[in-house]
């Protein structure tokens, strides 16, 4: 499936025991998973890739949706224009580049690019 700009790509999720969740979602729902490190997993065979974060912060709402943009410059200073708010600066991972921001509802979303 072509990536496409502007679309849903992932969903990222909080988890303090990354073990914990790995082993419900695999039991259950025969999800796989990819570990990162010791603070990330990355999730597939779940009908949309996404990822666990671990977090030792209360997790109030633990979904982050990611959108892509193969120009994060571009798409970041659109959604400025648009009265969004940059709650994360721009940062790169294994596999890309991010950043987050704030709708003018008060909702975290991040983009995210792999060039």
């Amino acid at each position: 499936m072509k990536i496409k700009d502007n679309h849903i790509n992932y969903v990222e999720f909080k988890a303090k025991d990354l073990e914990e969740v790995k082993e419900f979602y695999t039991t259950t729902f025969s999800w796989t998973f990819i570990d990162y490190g010791s603070n990330y997993i990355a999730f597939s065979e779940s009908g949309l890739e996404g990822g666990f974060e671990k977090s030792e912060d209360e997790i109030i709402n633990g979904a982050l949706v990611i959108l892509y943009h193969k120009n994060l410059e571009l798409i970041k200073n659109k959604i400025i224009n648009s009265k969004g708010k940059i709650s994360k600066d721009i940062f790169s991972f294994p596999g890309g580049r991010r950043f987050h921001f704030v709708d003018p509802a008060g909702n975290e979303l991040a983009v995210w690019s792999d060039k």
